[in-house]
C-alpha cells in the first residue's frame, strides 16, 4: 500500500508522519532503496559481464587461430630454420599454456571469485601478446624460443578465460534470462571463439596487403600486436564487474570436499573431459594446420590465395554455431552433441576415402572440409562449454569446467604434436580418417557418460549438491558476504530449496 502513495509532495515532517502511520520507518525505506540500487547495479553488472565475456573471448579465438596463417608465413620467411619441429613447438606453446591456465584459473575463480580471475587472465594475454610482438634473439632459433615462451603466456591467459569468463557468463545469464540461458551462453562463448578463426585470417590478409605481400616480419608482428587490443577494450568493464549472486550464494572458499565432489560428479567428469579431449584432438590441429593443408592442395598458390581459401573455410564453419544455438533447447544438449560427432564420421570418411579425387577440385574440398568443422561447432563445440557450465554446482563449477577444458586442450596438444607425423608417414587422407574414428568414439562417450540436461535453473543443481554434502556430513561454509551460510542452513534469499540428495547420473 505504501508503494501506491505519493509521499514526495508532502513536507518532510508530514511525510515522516505518514510513514509512521503506515508502520514504515525511515530506516526501512532507506534499506529498501539501497536494496533496489544494489539489485539494479547487480543486473547491470550481469549484463556487462555477458557482453564483456563474449567480446573478450573473440581475442581467445583470435589467438587460437593466429598461427594458422602465421605458420605458412614463417615457413616462407625462414624455409630452413622453421622446421616441422619448430612449427609444432610454437603452435603447441599456446596449448600447453592453456592447459595450465585452465586448471589454475579454474581453481582460482572458485576460491577468489570470478572477477579476480578474469582481471588476471586479461593481463596475461596482453603481456604475452606484447612479448610475442617483440620476439627477438641473437639467432633466429633464439627468436623462435622467445616466441614460444610468449605464446605460452598468452595461452595461460586465454586458457584461464575459459573457466573464468564462461562460468561468469553462464551465472549472469541464469540471473537475467534463465529461460534462454543456453542460446545466450553459446552466442557469447563458442561463437566468439569460432568467429576468431575467420577474424584472424581477415586481419592477416589486411596487414599482408598493406605490406604489399612482402615484409613478412612486419606482418606477423603486427598481427600479434593487434591481439592485445581486444582484451584491453573490455578491461574497464571487467574491473567494475561484480561476482554473480549465484556465486556469492554458492561459493565454497575453504575446505572443499573434493572426494565428495568426485563421488558425486565422476560420471559427468568422464563425459565432459573425454568428449572435450576427442573434440580438441580433431579440431585444433585441423585449425592450426588447415593453412598448411590448403597450401599443399592449392599447388603453386601464393600466401594471399591460401589466406582467401582459409577465410572461406572459416566462414563455412560458422553456421553450425548458430544452428546449434537455435536447437539446443528444442532437441536437447546431449542429442545435438551426438549429431555433431556424427558429422566428423560422415565428412571425415568422405574426405579421407576420396582425398585424391576431392583435392583436384579445390572448392569442393573446402566445402567438405568446412562442413566437417561446422558439424564440430554445431555439436561438441557448442555443447561442451554449455554442459560443463550446467552440470556442476557453483562452488566447484570453475574447477570442473577448467579441468574438462584442460583435458580437452591436452587432446589438442597431443593432436597437434601427432598431426604432422601422421600426415608425413601415413598420408594426408589419414588425418581425416582419424577424425572420423574420433567422431565414433565421441558419440559413444557422449551417450554413456554425458548427462542429459535441460535448461533448468542453476540454483536447483546447487541445492541438490548442498543437500548431498550435508547428507555425507560436510558442514563447511558456502557463499560470501551477506549471502554466506553453513551448508546445513539451506539457501539464502528467495531461491527454491530442493529436498533430498541424488547422486549424479
Amino acid at each position: 500500500m505504501a508503494a501506491e502513495l505519493d509521499l514526495t509532495a508532502l513536507p518532510q515532517c508530514e511525510s515522516s508522519k505518514a510513514l509512521d502511520i503506515l508502520g514504515v520507518t525511515q530506516d526501512d525505506t532507506a534499506a529498501s532503496l539501497d536494496a533496489a540500487k544494489n539489485r539494479k547495479r547487480q543486473s547491470l553488472s550481469d549484463l556487462f559481464t555477458i557482453f564483456a565475456s563474449g567480446f573478450a573471448l573473440i581475442s581467445d579465438g583470435y589467438q587460437n587461430n593466429l598461427m594458422t596463417m602465421t605458420n605458412v608465413l614463417l615457413k616462407k620467411e625462414y624455409p630452413k630454420e622453421y622446421t616441422t619441429t619448430v612449427s609444432t613447438r610454437v603452435s603447441n606453446a599456446l596449448l600447453v599454456g592453456e592447459v595450465i591456465g585452465q586448471v589454475i584459473v579454474g581453481l582460482t575463480c572458485d576460491y577468489l571469485g570470478r572477477k579476480t580471475a578474469i582481471v588476471f587472465t586479461t593481463l596475461m594475454i596482453v603481456i604475452g601478446g606484447i612479448l610475442a610482438t617483440a620476439s627477438h634473439g641473437v639467432t633466429t632459433n633464439g627468436m623462435f624460443w622467445m616466441m614460444t615462451v610468449a605464446r605460452g603466456i598468452v595461452g595461460f591467459g586465454a586458457g584461464g578465460e575459459y573457466p573464468a569468463s564462461s562460468t561468469s557468463a553462464s551465472e549472469a545469464a541464469n540471473s537475467i534470462i534463465p529461460e534462454h540461458r543456453g542460446p545466450a551462453f553459446i552466442m557469447v562463448t563458442n561463437f566468439p571463439l569460432s568467429f576468431g578463426g575467420p577474424f584472424a585470417v581477415s586481419i592477416f590478409l589486411i596487414v599482408l596487403m598493406a605490406c604489399h605481400e612482402a615484409h613478412y616480419s612486419t606482418v606477423w608482428r603486427v598481427c600479434f600486436g593487434i591481439g592485445c587490443i581486444w582484451p584491453l577494450s573490455v578491461f574497464y568493464f571487467r574491473i567494475r564487474m561484480l561476482n554473480s549472486v549465484l556465486y556469492r550464494r554458492g561459493a565454497i572458499k575453504r575446505h572443499v570436499p573434493y572426494m565428495l565432489v568426485l563421488r558425486y560428479y565422476w560420471k559427468s567428469l568422464i563425459g565432459t573431459c573425454g568428449a572435450w579431449f576427442l573434440y580438441d584432438f580433431v579440431t585444433f590441429p585441423n585449425g592450426v594446420f588447415s593453412g598448411t593443408i590448403i597450401s599443399s592442395v592449392v599447388h603453386n598458390g601464393t600466401i594471399r590465395q591460401t589466406g582467401e581459401w582459409q577465410l572461406l573455410l572459416g566462414a563455412i564453419a560458422l553456421p553450425g554455431v548458430f544452428l546449434g544455438a537455435v536447437l539446443c533447447d528444442r532437441l536437447g544438449r546431449k542429442p545435438i552433441m551426438m549429431i555433431g560427432f556424427s558429422g566428423y564420421l560422415i565428412f571425415g570418411l568422405i574426405i579421407g576415402c576420396a582425398y585424391n579425387q576431392i583435392t583436384k577440385i579445390v572448392p569442393l574440398f573446402i566445402v567438405f572440409y568446412g562442413l566437417m568443422q561446422s558439424s564440430g561447432n554445431f555439436g561438441p563445440g557448442n555443447m561442451l562449454g554449455l554442459l560443463s557450465s550446467e552440470s556442476y554446482a557453483t562452488g566447484v563449477r570453475g574447477t570442473c569446467y577448467g579441468l574438462s577444458a584442460a583435458i580437452g586442450k591436452a587432446g589438442a596438444a597431443i593432436g597437434t604434436q601427432a598431426f604432422l607425423p601422421i600426415k608425413n608417414h601415413l598420408g594426408d587422407r589419414w588425418t581425416f580418417i582419424i577424425a572420423a574414428i574420433c567422431g565414433v568414439v565421441g558419440v559413444l562417450v557422449t551417450w554413456i557418460f554425458v548427462p542429459d540436461l535441460s535448461g533448468e535453473d542453476l540454483r536447483l543443481r546447487d541445492e541438490n549438491f548442498r543437500a548431498y554434502l550435508v547428507a555425507y556430513g560436510w558442514d563447511g561454509a558456502m557463499g560470501e558476504g551477506d549471502l554466506q551460510a553453513y551448508a546445513g542452513q539451506g539457501d539464502q534469499g528467495d531461491s527454491p530449496v530442493v529436498n533430498g540428495a541424488k547422486t549424479e547420473t
